[in-house]
């Protein structure tokens, strides 16, 4: 670039410079830069306020409105005998009556073994609720008034739940309970759940079998009373005679479990498996001075004969409940 025009164009740069630095340095100017401060500030807390004063305005209408509400509706609570809660008991009462009712109707509603369906399919394929876990020695059952399921005890013995055991929905069998099933599948399943099972097998059991020699000896037949039992009550023992209570057990697996899904009758599962199912329910009670006899296991046909008869039972149970 020409020195001269170099010179010119130096001399415009500082020129520039200098005008913005009188500027910015004038009164006016920095009197406008306060004025548009103040007004960007004042802008700022007057919406913030506005906002807060709706919002509260808002929320105070919505208190309003609940507030009546509620204590119209606790107005109009009424006894059977005419009598308004509202009045007699006062406000909190009445609350906390209506909060342990609703808590009652939605627990009753609840029940897993009167309202949960056992499934369009059953009774070969069918619903079943999981009480206890696979790997489990925690004994749990169903609370038959609550509908929870309860702990039971801990197994007495060293041995584990080999597969996740339940029962099956609006079923009953002749020991006032539902239908047990033992439940073949990969994975243990917590407790109070449900899942869809199909019936492979039967495995017909006694229960709590009391051994002869608590009654004297194999074949005398004279009259005895019996250890646990009332003074009235003898019984005549007969040789091999079996005291004790039938608790079949029904044998699915899941059927949603591709592992297993596959399997239609017992005789199609590894014979160690069987051994293993039959050694569990033979042992698990020894500890606590209970026999069980478990017999041959039966094939599918058999199981989904017991689990239709149970449902029919279940269903003549439910009749006569409501004739009564």
């Amino acid at each position: 670039m020409h020195p001269t025009v170099q010179t010119h164009h130096r001399l415009a740069v500082e020129k520039r410079k200098a005008t913005i630095t009188l500027t910015s340095s004038s009164p006016s100017f920095n009197k406008a830069k306060s004025s548009l401060s103040l007004s960007l500030h004042l802008y700022t807390h007057t919406r913030t306020l506005t906002y807060t004063v709706f919002y509260a305005l808002l929320i105070s209408s919505f208190s309003v409105f609940n507030v009546s509400s509620l204590s119209l509706n606790t107005e109009n609570m009424a006894n059977n005998d005419g009598e308004v809660l509202g009045k007699r008991a006062g406000w909190p009462p009445v609350l906390n009556e209506r909060i342990l009712s609703s808590m009652s109707r939605r627990s009753i509603a609840a029940h897993p073994w009167h309202d949960l369906e056992i499934g369009p399919g059953a009774p070969s394929v069918f619903n079943c609720v999981i009480e206890i876990s696979k790997g489990s020695k925690v004994k749990y059952e169903l609370d038959k008034a609550s509908g929870l399921i309860k702990v039971d005890r801990v197994l007495y013995s060293s041995v584990v739940y080999p597969h996740n055991y339940g029962f099956i929905p609006r079923t009953l069998c002749e020991d006032s309970d539902p239908m047990d099933v033992l439940v073949l599948m990969q994975e243990p399943v917590l407790p109070g759940s449900f899942l869809r099972a199909r019936a492979i097998g039967l495995m017909p059991m006694i229960d709590q079998i009391i051994p002869i020699t608590d009654f004297g000896t194999i074949g005398d037949t004279k009259e005895r009373t019996p250890v646990n039992c009332s003074a009235a009550l003898t019984i005549s023992i007969e040789p091999e005679q079996k005291l004790g209570e039938k608790d079949d057990k029904i044998i699915a697996v899941c059927a949603d479990d591709p592992e297993f899904v596959h399997y239609k009758d017992i005789k199609e599962l590894p014979p160690h498996r069987l051994a293993e199912i039959r050694r569990f329910f033979e042992d698990y009670k020894k500890n606590e001075n209970k026999k069980v006899d478990v017999e041959d296991f039966l094939p599918a046909a058999s199981a989904v004969d017991a689990i239709k008869y149970s449902m029919d039972l279940y269903a003549s149970y439910i009749v006569e409940g409501l004739r009564q």
